[in-house]
């Protein structure tokens, strides 16, 4: 056994396409992360799993996001889909829960009260989306936040014709 599992074989594969894709060498590449060629190589080849930094080091030598390096899990389903939101559920918390999400482009979705004290907080990875509470919702570009009371009627639309990916953030009031 060589000590790799099936995600760092995946990683090792995405960060040699991505070398390949900006055309540097292996040399480069590892001398621009700070790491020695033979390291770089293993990572590769899926013969070593990365670390954190080890990872940051190199997608940053290659002018990507961390991102560009991580799989994307086989079982993408998201855990609750309507016509205008997908949402997966990233953490559960006593008083609050991740959710990644999908908004649609050309769909709006109006979101019942939640229970009371309820606070919305949002992150705009890509895309315009419209959001927040009936009477007053704002438009968030990306890198924008907004937090909003979930306890009244509230609005989820993508702005602009092409779908949103966000991070929602549902914060519950102690118990």
């Amino acid at each position: 056994m060589d000590g790799t599992d099936d995600v760092g074989r995946e990683v090792g594969a995405r960060l040699r396409a991505l070398r390949e894709a900006t055309g540097l060498s292996l040399s480069a590449t590892a001398r621009r992360a700070g790491l020695g060629k033979g390291t770089l190589s293993e990572l590769e080849a899926g013969r070593r799993n990365p670390t954190l930094g080890t990872l940051f080091a190199v997608t940053t030598a290659l002018g990507q996001p961390l991102s560009a390096a991580l799989p994307v899990p086989a079982d993408a389903a998201p855990d609750a889909a309507g016509t205008a939101v997908d949402a997966w559920l990233v953490e559960r918390g006593e008083e609050a829960d991740v959710y990644r999400l999908r908004v649609r482009a050309g769909a709006r979705r109006r979101s019942a009260p939640h229970g009371r004290g309820v606070r919305e907080q949002v992150l705009v990875v890509a895309g315009h989306l419209r959001c927040g509470p009936e009477d007053g919702p704002v438009v968030l570009a990306p890198g924008g936040t907004t937090s909003f009371a979930g306890d009244v009627p509230h609005v989820w639309e993508a702005e602009g014709g092409e779908d949103v990916s966000a991070v929602l953030v549902m914060r519950r009031p102690p118990a």
